[in-house]
C-alpha cells in the first residue's frame, strides 16, 4: 500500500482493504468512489448555507454543524484524517465552539472559520481523490472498458 501521508489513518484503511475479494479491489474502490461523490455533494451544501444570507446565523451554523458531523464520520470510518479534521473544524464551529472547545459567541467569526475549513476540506479531498482514483497513477486500477 502507498503511503498517503496524513492524509490516511493506514491502520483503518488497511482494515477496509481487507473487505476487498480480489485485488481489483472493487469494494474498497466503490466505497471510495462514494465518498469522494458524498464529500462534493455535502461541500456544495455547506456553501449552499454559507452563501444564503436570508438564514438567521444560528439556523445557518446549526445546520453546518450537522452536514460537519455527517461528513465527519464518513471521513473517519475510511481513514481520511485530514477531511475528517477538516470537518471537525465545521461541526465546532457551528456548535459555536472553537476546536479546543472554548466559546466563540461571534457568529461572523464562526462562519469565517467554517469557511476556511470548508476549502480545506475540499482541497484535502481533491489531493487524495487524485492520489486514489487517478487513472494514470491513482492507488486503485482503472474500471476496464
Amino acid at each position: 500500500m502507498p503511503d498517503f501521508g496524513e492524509h490516511v489513518d493506514n491502520g483503518i484503511f488497511e482494515q477496509i482493504l481487507e473487505m476487498d475479494d480480489d485485488d481489483k479491489r472493487e469494494f474498497s474502490k466503490s466505497l471510495v468512489t462514494n465518498f469522494f461523490e458524498q464529500a462534493e455533494e455535502t461541500f456544495v451544501k455547506i456553501e449552499e448555507i454559507l452563501n444564503n444570507n436570508k438564514l438567521d446565523n444560528g439556523k445557518r451554523l446549526e445546520t453546518l454543524s450537522s452536514l460537519g458531523h455527517f461528513l465527519k464520520g464518513s471521513s473517519a470510518t475510511l481513514g481520511f484524517n485530514k477531511i475528517r479534521d477538516s470537518c471537525q473544524v465545521i461541526q465546532q464551529y457551528g456548535h459555536k465552539l472553537t476546536v479546543d472547545g472554548a466559546a466563540e459567541p461571534n457568529e461572523q467569526v464562526c462562519l469565517e472559520k467554517i469557511k476556511a475549513a470548508l476549502k480545506t476540506a475540499r482541497s484535502d479531498k481533491d489531493v487524495l481523490a487524485d492520489m486514489m482514483l487517478n487513472e494514470t497513477h491513482g492507488f486503485f486500477p482503472p474500471d476496464d472498458e
